[in-house]
């Protein structure tokens, strides 16, 4: 069987040249490759109508992490910790997800990227856990661990999609993020929590693999469930039969 396409939206940076680029990280590709996926980056730059005859090309897709989504992008106020903000990915990720979620496409999305979903979706984020959460744990643990320390409890959800791929009902995991999910979007369910109650996923349950964690499992890649993360979605990019195109 031939291996599946995937997706990879890749952000507009300037190098140290001066030069824009757009760019993924190396950790996110590496990942897909692993599990038997082929990645081709997808410039943000890409005019919005043409997202519709992309998605059709291509077995799945994947979001990685990175800045924070434009808070009025999902009505709320800005703040001092609000960083990166990329009007360009903002609009390129959220009409990309809601085609790839219209027509049933694999997708699976980490750290920012399961937020893009959340917001894609009709959801809300707190725009910073430190400031909304009072009595929430530390989440934005770099640079003071490094990005695969783990740090901080998992429960995941019993019966849940994610369960089911990681083969396990609690762990430990990484945590780079300074937001969070706040009002879950339409069709969605939250699928993990950290100890203090942070959703920490989400998946679609009528789709056939939308699923988005918060932690960052491409830096976990020595730790098997972290692996299966990966499988799992590239099998079901496999499974594509056309009927999805």
């Amino acid at each position: 069987m031939n291996k599946p396409i995937i997706g990879v939206p890749a952000e507009w940076v300037d190098d140290k040249a001066g030069s824009a680029t757009y760019q993924s990280r190396q950790k996110d590709v590496q990942a897909v490759i692993s599990a038997g996926g082929l990645p081709f980056l997808l410039p943000a730059i890409i005019p919005l109508d043409e997202i519709p005859e992309l998605v059709r090309h291509f077995d799945g897709f994947y979001l990685a992490g990175g800045g924070d989504i434009e808070p009025a992008l999902f009505g709320g106020a800005n703040h001092e910790r609000v960083y990166g903000i990329n009007q360009e990915r903002d609009a390129f990720e959220l009409t990309l997800v809601r085609e790839v979620i219209d027509r049933d496409k694999p997708l699976l999305t980490v750290c920012r990227g399961m937020q893009v979903v959340n917001v894609a979706c009709g959801g809300t984020l707190y725009v910073d856990i430190e400031s909304h959460i009072p009595s929430a744990e530390k989440h934005d643990c770099w640079p003071r661990y490094q990005r695969d320390e783990l740090v901080h409890d998992l429960s995941v959800t019993p019966g849940s999609r994610l369960s089911e791929i990681l083969g396990v009902n609690f762990a430990r995991t990484n945590s780079l993020h300074h937001q969070a999910v706040n009002q879950v979007g339409d069709g969605l369910r939250s699928a993990a929590f950290a100890p203090d109650g942070v959703i920490e996923a989400l998946e679609h349950p009528g789709k056939r693999f939308v699923v988005g964690v918060q932690w960052h499992p491409e830096w976990l890649q020595n730790l098997e469930p972290m692996r299966a993360i990966y499988r799992h979605f590239v099998q079901s990019c496999k499974e594509n039969d056309g009927t999805h195109k």
